[in-house]
């Protein structure tokens, strides 16, 4: 009994030191769980607060079912599989890349050649990828219809669901497509909008469907408009065997500090070659995952090209035109460089006064299909005589001052508008400007563009006529300012012939030279051409 009761005490002794090794065992385990799901709860906290719903994210690319095609009129290309949310009721056409041409662009014929040569660029090697929104595409697609040739273009409008109107056989816009579901993707900016996401992916999705013969593809809005041949010509400097990520800049200071100084701006457009889309498609969704905080579709591209080690190569006639209000002084002096692309269409004023903003847009792009090159190109002439600065942007505006102002500051830009913050100091914007006058006296007196057409006896030639504005006259009148040095009763019009830029002027610009020809019957005439050795762009003195 006694040794029973001995193995009895040990077994209890025992007994007692595994409870006390086990109860720090179930302490520290309890600490683990409850940490654990502390830190789970976190995570799922943030992410219904942050995060946009997720749902399982797309393969790279694919192009959604029944979502390509022009709305209510076949063929379609269509996807891998239906859709319960599509409404096309239209017809599916599998398509094949050889056969994307035909089936899509049944009235292209693209120019092929067996020897690459950069400055052999045709508009259809080039394919559009115009951002939009279903919301939006009844009063935008009127933008859209200034500039698309659908007979000489590539292109495709990518908006988020089927446009509640349906195009019309014939009419004069791209192919709509609706992007691919992109809900899957992180989202957490608070201020933003998800669908920068679908659209920072629209080069991606225009690459995979494997068009033939392309060599970039050109980002947009469908509040953006186009000059076509400014956009080949420029183009053709670059090798597009090679990567390049080709745009500018915001005009806005802000814009660029918040962004980046070295994005390019989707809104005023920007060409990706098509190596370097090739690159994109193979790596974008998964780059887009690890950058969820940013803001909108131009940071995100931006972001993945920087992982792919490629820069931004600026060409300033991409413009964003991140301003509101009065676009003059950015029209009346264009940089010496290709007019590309504007955008913001509907938040600028019109840019003729008596018309409507589309009728106004209508005049502006008339004269830019028929002189590409000198469209909006600022050329200056002098009349010491009588004291005047006259100040030409061909296609739209000529300025006459009423004093002499030499070229430095009559190049600089007048801040007619404001940033797009809604102010319009000199550090608001990324360009030189200058404040419009305050004393109605000093300011200029306007012709604006009534007409332009090529020369019936020189097709290298174009005429354009520019009727006085009143309103500036009978402003000047109330403010008791002297008309010595341009009476209306002598001068009603002005006629500017102007000689076309050569090829060569793409790769070296320099402002034209002009010059006063004399005056007939109220219309004085300014010829504008290139300039002569030794000839200046003010007269000496």
């Amino acid at each position: 009994m006694l040794i029973a009761s001995k193995n009895h005490q040990q077994r209890c002794g025992s007994g007692g030191s595994g409870s006390y090794s086990s109860g720090r065992r179930f302490w520290w385990s309890t600490v683990l769980l409850l940490t654990t799901c502390l830190g789970v709860g976190i995570s799922a906290w943030h992410g219904l607060v942050f995060s946009y719903p997720r749902r399982s994210i797309p393969p790279p690319c694919v192009l959604l079912p029944a979502a390509f095609g022009v709305q209510g009129s076949a063929p379609v290309a269509s996807g891998l599989g239906a859709s319960s949310s599509s409404s096309l009721s239209v017809p599916s056409l599998n398509l094949q890349p050889t056969a994307a041409v035909s089936v899509l662009f049944p009235s292209l014929h693209l120019i092929r050649s067996s020897s690459y040569n950069a400055g052999d660029l045709q508009l259809q090697q080039i394919v559009f990828g115009i951002a939009g929104a279903s919301q939006l595409w009844e009063k935008r697609r009127e933008f859209i219809k200034l500039w698309w040739r659908p007979k000489e273009m590539r292109g495709f409008v990518w908006l988020e669901e089927p446009p509640v109107k349906k195009m019309e056989e014939g009419e004069n816009l791209p192919i709509v497509v609706v992007s691919e579901d992109t809900s899957g993707f992180r989202y957490t900016h608070p201020l933003g909008h998800p669908s920068g996401i679908r659209i920072s992916r629209v080069v991606c999705e225009s690459f995979r469907l494997h068009l033939p013969d392309v060599r970039w593809f050109v980002m947009g809005d469908d509040d953006t408009i186009f000059s076509a041949e400014n956009l080949v010509r420029v183009l053709s400097k670059y090798d597009s065997r090679e990567m390049w990520y080709i745009g500018s800049t915001s005009e806005s200071h802000k814009q660029n500090d918040h962004f980046s100084h070295s994005m390019a701006y989707g809104g005023g457009g920007f060409a990706i070659s098509y190596p370097l889309a090739e690159a994109l498609a193979a790596m974008q969704d998964e780059c887009l995952e690890r950058y969820p905080q940013l803001f909108g579709s131009d940071d995100r591209l931006h972001a993945c090209i920087t992982e792919l080690g490629v820069p931004l190569t600026r060409e300033p006639g991409f413009h964003q035109f991140d301003v509101y209000g009065n676009a003059h002084g950015l029209l009346a002096s264009h940089p010496v460089t290709p007019f590309i692309s504007m955008h913001h269409l509907e938040v600028i004023e019109p840019p003729f006064p008596g018309l409507s903003a589309l009728e106004g847009l209508k005049h502006l792009v008339k004269a830019m299909q028929t002189d590409p090159g000198s469209f909006l190109q600022q050329s200056i002439c002098y009349d010491h005589k009588l004291g005047l600065s006259i100040s030409i942007s061909l296609g739209y505006v000529v300025q006459v001052f009423p004093e002499i102002i030499l070229p430095r500051i009559l190049t600089t830009v007048e801040t007619s508008f404001t940033a797009w913050n809604h102010d319009n100091s000199a550090l608001e914007f990324s360009f030189d400007t200058r404040p419009v006058s305050m004393l109605v006296c000093k300011q200029p007196f306007l012709f604006y563009m009534e007409g332009m057409h090529v020369d019936e006896n020189n097709s290298r030639k174009t005429v354009s006529t520019y009727g006085r504005y009143s309103n500036v006259d009978k402003a000047k009148t109330d403010a008791h300012c002297w008309f010595y040095n341009l009476p209306p009763e002598k001068v009603q019009k002005i006629m500017v012939i102007s000689e076309s830029l050569t090829t060569n002027w793409y790769m070296v610009p320099r402002r034209q030279c002009a010059k006063l020809m004399g005056m007939k019957d109220k219309e004085l005439t300014i010829h504008v051409g290139v300039c002569k050795p030794g000839e200046l762009v003010s007269l000496r003195w």
